[in-house]
């Protein structure tokens, strides 16, 4: 429970994407101020500095630790207030305490403010692992953006070759996201490209990505190759979108990569890492010996699953695999 001995005000914050809606209250209940504060640096440090200078420590609370309720956390870190946060559901809950039924901001900021006063046990702690947590939040909703962006381009260029020249996708279309593969289809946008480029060329361009499997490769593409004698209409338009796509699929596999190093080294960097990974993977076949379909099966397990980790993090314990009992 945050420790609220030496606050002296305490500021509720109902946050918002232009402007928060402001309301301090003391130690006694009084109110210290109640306005709406644009969500800028220069207002909020001089509310801050105003509330500090006339009153003393100031607790900053928040109903949205993350997003629209960055900057004035920053802000109040960084001119030595406290920090706190009300959860949303407990916020709902206190809420029917007070009178009123209109839902404002200015209720919502008073609630915020009043709960602090007078039951800091709601609230919760802003620390380090909560920043690491919203990092990791915004990194992987970024790359579930990139995720889908793939798939897009994936789909556009598997319907494009399926198109123009199926037993080609047939080869290439299991490996399009191989690095090798869009090599190929970067440099060379069309069957007859392909042909004409020829097995040493293409050989020598797949081997530095693809070393085992490039001959076995170049040999899959031309008898695929030799199975279509006719040009498809729209093939000439393809070989200059090919390219395009592949190059396109290429740069967002890449940004994936990378934000996937930075994923890992946020997850290490957590104190409760150790404790996520003690779990070993649980394949859907354990689900679906119960008689489930491949859907139910994945939901079940992973609302086991979730359930294992919750309390995992809840207590702090690492996963013991129960060794099989022998018959």
């Amino acid at each position: 429970m945050i420790d609220i001995g030496d606050i002296d005000v305490f500021l509720g914050l109902d946050v918002g994407k232009g402007e928060h809606h402001a309301t301090a209250v003391t130690p006694a209940g009084k109110k210290a101020f109640d306005k709406r504060l644009p969500n800028t640096e220069p207002r909020l440090r001089e509310l801050f500095a105003k509330l500090q200078a006339k009153h003393g420590t100031v607790l900053v609370v928040v109903d949205q630790p993350a997003s629209i309720g960055a900057l004035p956390l920053a802000v109040a870190r960084d001119m030595g207030c406290p920090v706190a946060y009300l959860p949303g559901l407990t916020m709902r809950r206190i809420a029917d305490l007070y009178p009123g039924e209109a839902k404002t901001d200015a209720r919502d900021a008073f609630i915020i403010a009043d709960a602090a006063r007078a039951m800091p046990h709601t609230l919760r702690a802003i620390d380090g692992e909560d920043e690491t947590v919203a990092e990791l939040e915004m990194i992987v909703g970024f790359d579930d953006d990139l995720a889908g962006e793939a798939t897009r381009v994936a789909n556009r260029l598997h319907g494009l070759l399926t198109q123009i020249h199926p037993s080609l996708e047939r080869v290439l279309g299991p490996r399009l996201q191989h690095p090798a593969v869009l090599a190929l289809l970067e440099r060379f946008g069309s069957p007859a490209q392909i042909r004409k480029a020829g097995r040493r060329r293409l050989v020598t361009l797949l081997r530095p990505k693809a070393p085992r499997m490039a001959e076995r490769l170049v040999e899959e593409i031309f008898a695929a190759l030799d199975e279509q004698t006719v040009t498809v209409p729209g093939t000439d338009a393809a070989s200059l979108i090919v390219p395009s796509l592949a190059s396109s699929l290429t740069a967002v596999l890449d940004q994936r990569k990378l934000l996937a190093g930075r994923i890992e080294e946020l997850l290490e960097a957590h104190p409760l890492s150790k404790v996520l990974i003690s779990m070993p993977g649980v394949g859907v076949r354990t689900g679906a010996r119960k008689g489930k379909h491949h859907t139910q099966a994945l939901l079940c397990l992973a609302r086991r699953r979730a359930d294992v980790l919750f309390a995992m993090l809840r207590d702090g314990t690492f996963y013991e695999s129960r060794p099989t009992a022998v018959a």
